[in-house]
């Protein structure tokens, strides 16, 4: 996609990034780790190409695990917010937590995922797709949210 661009960064300015191509896919995900690291509800993940991600500062990582998976994450050492993570198995993409883009109107998430642990007050719209836990695979989130694009 041409002419797409989107900035953002971490709270303190230390770290910023540009964005030069369109999401694989934007999802919701309502699991009991994304609501401890985004100190709400549930946390947006946004899925790039690395490659399509200039970042300005230096990050510090951390590695964790969740069941036999392990993530990632990157994170502001300055003032701590969590900006990227990613698993080995996809190494070429990654995703950026989606509130830390300037604009986030623009943020439209195919789905939701860990729905069994969501909070009871969080409504999901209708019109996107659902799943009580992990995907097996994210073909269908990506197929509808490439359909947003036309």
């Amino acid at each position: 996609m041409t002419g797409f661009s989107q900035e953002g960064g971490c709270q303190c300015g230390a770290i910023r990034y540009v964005l030069t191509e369109r999401p694989q896919v934007v999802y919701c995900c309502h699991c009991t780790e994304c609501q401890k690291q985004s100190s709400s509800a549930f946390g947006i993940s946004v899925r790039v190409s690395r490659a399509a991600l200039s970042v300005t500062g230096e990050t510090a990582t951390f590695t964790k695990s969740s069941g036999d998976k392990l993530t990632v994450c990157e994170f502001c050492p300055a003032c701590g917010s969590r900006l990227f993570h990613n698993r080995p198995a996809y190494e070429d993409k990654l995703n950026v937590k989606g509130g830390t883009f300037d604009d986030t109107g623009w943020l439209k998430p195919a789905g939701h995922i860990w729905l069994r642990s969501k909070q009871a007050w969080v409504f999901i719209p209708e019109d996107t797709l659902r799943y009580d836990g992990q995907p097996e695979n994210y073909e269908a989130l990506i197929a509808a949210y490439g359909a947003q694009w036309g």
